[in-house]
């Protein structure tokens, strides 16, 4: 049909009627990607015990992109059955009720929300929020009680290692049959013998249960079941656990790694890391469930984590107005070295940055905008190894004007004004990231004591290789593109220069032949683009005295073109390093390698 015969028969509807027929178009749709989005989910245990990491690697990568899929090809059928009614707001306002009471009995209703929150954005790219049209707050409180949720399973009345052992062997809970596994009685006793030494020393215990989340987080080439456990029913002194499992060889299966409190599972559940693969229906009890083991985590994170980033935007987007209707103090310049491709600014009461693109970029960049945004896009679609810094990317965003100090204000509008629009009251943000904030690395050495300078160092060299692992290049290894996080890993945030390890040129210092050569101030041999010269790294890293020397002895080979190359050449050849999202003294088997 012709678009002037659809706008003919949307034009003959009632708004009731063109109101159902759009809102039950949604459904469809998103029930097509729960759908989809389950079926890839699913794929990841057999992934896991067929060790076809390739196919991981690209069910990963068809995931992230599965919502938009689906999304512009909603939007067509929406504006095609619309027609020249697309953005009449009053049948908008019929669509959200029609549709908020076609997902009343959705277990995962609060993703099916930013799902029409979407939809009606790309339609309107609406400036703030528009209560009418949109979920700015949800229009249910919990997932609907005739559900079968299960967040968790207990297991007890048996011995620690009988208990762990049923836990991973329980198919009914994802785990896997015995004869996928290699030596797991032994690792068992070991895990049990370190659960039962966490917990503080008030005589012997009764009984330890466990409560285990009934499937298995899959991420890369590990699994892990999550839970925690209780010494003699006492929830409160519950010690969080992560049992983690490994793939490597043949041989079958290993329980590699035990993971610890809070600490440990935060780590694991980084926002500066990929996101799991978890067969769960109710998103909303799993999320509650992982909140109790790691209550410091933010919604946000542990939707991110889960594979739901848009979800996970609206809830970062209902906590910071939340926050700005509690607060009073004001957006403020953040601290670190001033940038030359983005303008950051935070509110201090917050723990987050915004940043704006400049329009116009300081010498010697010549980077454009799109070049900026390509790159914030690769940092979402790669494997971020645990050290790149998510970034929640935001249009339109409306702020109130007298929540800006005036000074930043003044500047925004100077070197952003593309991006940046006062509009009565209230200040409009074309585009923005939005990341959390944490201290920048110059700032923290300037700060900290010796010993933790020291260790702070040496993260570092490991960031950059743990970066190199996954085939990325920072470009700029300046301490002041890097930071320091809550639980004290290093990070990097600057993402100007960021490139694939693999298109880099490293290469060798040329040596002087003549006396001319030597003294000259620019280079006397030929540089290309991509052309990197690591004997020049030290030459613009600066550390505390008290961490250079440690820093130098154990990663000096970062300054050897050698060691790029090496890298590359295992990245070219298919093999990909792994880098273990857990401290080196949680493996089971100290023989394994240094991991992170």
């Amino acid at each position: 049909m012709s678009d002037g015969g659809v706008s003919s028969v949307a034009a003959t509807l009632t708004d009731s009627r063109l109101a159902a027929l759009c809102a039950q178009a949604t459904q469809r749709a998103f029930l097509e990607y729960e759908a989809e989005f389950r079926a890839i989910t699913q794929r990841a245990r057999d992934r896991f015990v067929a060790r076809d990491w390739e196919g991981t690697h690209a069910d990963a990568a068809q995931r992230l992109h599965l919502y938009s899929t689906v999304l512009d090809r909603l939007t067509n059928e929406i504006e095609e059955l619309m027609g020249t009614r697309a953005c009449e707001r009053s049948v908008w306002t019929a669509i959200k009720a029609v549709y908020s009471s076609l997902i009343a009995q959705s277990e995962a209703f609060e993703i099916a929300e930013s799902f029409f929150n979407s939809l009606t954005r790309r339609v309107f790219a609406t400036e703030g929020v528009d209560q009418a049209i949109e979920f700015v707050d949800t229009d249910f409180d919990a997932p609907p009680t005739t559900g079968t949720i299960e967040a968790r399973r207990v297991y007890q009345n048996e011995p620690l290692p009988d208990l762990l052992c049923r836990a991973l062997t329980d198919t009914a809970n994802g785990g896997f049959e015995g004869e996928c596994w290699n030596k797991v009685r032994s690792a068992v006793d070991l895990v049990a013998d370190r659960i039962k030494a966490a917990f503080p020393e008030q005589g012997e215990p009764v009984s330890i249960s466990l409560e285990i989340i009934p499937s298995a987080f899959f991420r890369g080439r590990g699994a892990y079941f999550v839970g925690r456990a209780i010494r003699d029913s006492d929830l409160t002194g519950a010690v969080p656990i992560a049992l983690a499992l490994r793939h490597p060889n043949e041989r079958g299966i290993v329980l590699d790694a035990l993971l610890l409190g809070e600490l440990d599972l935060s780590i694991l559940f980084s926002y500066t890391r990929a996101y799991f693969r978890v067969d769960k229906g109710c998103p909303y009890e799993l999320v509650r469930y992982l909140r109790e083991l790691m209550p410091r985590k933010r919604l946000v994170d542990l939707y991110n984590a889960i594979g739901f980033h848009r979800h996970g935007k609206t809830e970062l987007y209902r906590d910071f107005v939340a926050h700005l209707r509690t607060s009073q103090d004001r957006f403020v310049t953040a601290e670190g070295t001033r940038g030359m491709v983005m303008l950051v600014f935070t509110l201090p009461s917050y723990d987050v940055v915004f940043k704006l693109i400049r329009d116009r970029f300081d010498f010697p960049k010549e980077s454009s905008r799109n070049d900026v945004k390509q790159r914030y896009r690769l940092v979402f679609e790669h494997d971020r190894a645990g050290r790149l810094v998510e970034a929640h990317e935001f249009e339109h965003l409306r702020i109130p004007r007298e929540r800006f100090d005036p000074a930043l204000l003044e500047e925004l509008c100077r070197e952003a004004g593309g991006m940046v629009r006062l509009e009565g009251d209230d200040v409009v943000l074309a585009h923005a990231y939005v990341e959390r904030r944490i201290r920048p690395l110059n700032l923290f050495f300037a700060e900290a004591p010796p010993e933790a300078s020291e260790a702070a160092a040496l993260d570092y060299g490991q960031s950059i290789k743990d970066l190199a692992a996954s085939n990325i290049f920072p470009g700029d290894l300046l301490t002041k593109n890097f930071g320091v996080t809550r639980s004290g890993r290093v990070v990097f945030y600057d993402y100007d220069e960021l490139c694939f390890l693999t298109d880099c040129n490293f290469r060798d210092m040329p040596q002087a032949t003549t006396h001319e050569e030597e003294l000259a101030a620019e280079p006397w041999f030929s540089v290309r683009e991509n052309d990197v010269f690591p004997e020049e790294f030290p030459n613009f890293l600066k550390f505390p005295d008290s961490a250079r020397s440690s820093f130098f002895q154990r990663h000096g080979d970062l300054f050897q073109a050698e060691y790029w190359r090496k890298v590359q050449r295992k990245l070219r050849s298919g093999e990909i390093p792994e880098v273990f999202p857990y401290f080196p003294e949680r493996r089971l088997s100290r023989s394994a390698g240094r991991t992170n």
